[in-house]
Parts: structure tokens; sequence; C-alpha cells
């Protein structure tokens, strides 16, 4: 696999301002994952990064989490478990209303989508604040599971969600300042 610099990741994302609200500067995965080589070198980063942590199971936050999770959890051998909107599961669900930068927000989980045998990996597209990481991780703790990690392919660190992941592991691709 040819490798890119995560500097060419980072200039592959599209800035969309005032979206989905006025002063929100969203980033836009669409224009990265379209790329084969970007799309692989991703999701090949976090399996190497993540081969010998003995996952199980990929938690993917919905939506632009269900991508990358998706192809890390075939990497990985994991199972794939959605997070989603409300309404969206069909089955019995646990549930976790959490605050958004721009509002609150609500996320759902099947009951019966993890065992405490289980040794979990969050992922998502971005972190800002934290509080839909945070919220998943409420959500999987109910499970009483062996373990859990983090990951995104963005980290907006001016917003400090890390901090609010504490003791968390954390594995960001690529950051931004501002």
């Amino acid at each position: 696999m040819q490798l890119i610099s995560h500097q060419s990741i980072k200039d592959s994302i599209r800035n969309i301002p005032d979206f989905p609200v006025k002063g929100i500067q969203f980033k836009d995965i669409t224009t990265t994952l379209k790329q084969p080589l970007l799309f692989n070198q991703i999701t090949e980063e976090f399996a190497a990064f993540y081969a010998a942590k003995g996952i199980t199971k990929i938690v993917a936050i919905e939506s632009r989490g269900f991508i990358i999770g998706g192809a890390l959890a075939y990497r990985l051998n994991a199972g794939l478990v959605p997070v989603r909107k409300p309404g969206k599961l069909p089955s019995l669900t646990n549930k976790v209303t959490y605050d958004l930068e721009y509002g609150k927000d609500t996320l759902e989980m099947h009951r019966d989508a993890l065992s405490p045998d289980d040794i979990v990996l969050i992922h998502d597209d971005l972190l800002a604040t934290g509080g839909t990481a945070l919220a998943t991780l409420n959500l999987v703790s109910l499970f009483k599971i062996k373990k859990a990690y983090v990951s995104f392919i963005i980290e907006l660190d001016f917003l400090k969600g890390r901090e609010r992941l504490a003791p968390f592991e954390v594995f960001s691709l690529v950051h931004f300042d501002n």
C-alpha cells in the first residue's frame, strides 16, 4: 500500500461553514473517503493500531462512524454494533440523552449488543467536545465489558474533547487546532 501523509488526509477534509447551524465549522470527510488511497490508508492505520488489542466489537456511531467502523470490523475480525438516533433500531434498546455543541441529542444501542467478555472499540469520524463519544461510553458501560477504546479520524484539539474521555485511550489520525 502506498503511504500517504497525515497532512494529505487533513488537506482532503472539506470545511463547511455554518453547518448544521451558524457558527459551526463542519469537517466533511466525504471528500476524503471518495479517494481510494486515503480510504484504505485510514482503515489500515486504525487496523494496525488496534491489531494487538483483542477487539471483539466495533461500536460505530451514526452515521459517519459506520463507514470506517464497518471496514475496521472486517479488518479486525470483530463484530459491528451500530449506535443510532432514536427509533432506528428494531429491537429493545438502551438510550442516553446528552448535550451537543449546538443542542441536545439521544443515542440508542440494542440491549443485547455486547457482553461482559467484549473488548470494544468505539469509532466515530470526529471528536469535538466529546459529548457523543461520552454518551456512547455511557451506553457501553451498561454491559460491564472488559475494556473500551475510542478512535476518530479527526480531533478538534481546541475543544478539548479528549479530556472528557479520560481515562479511556483515545486515538485520532489528524488534528485541527482551530
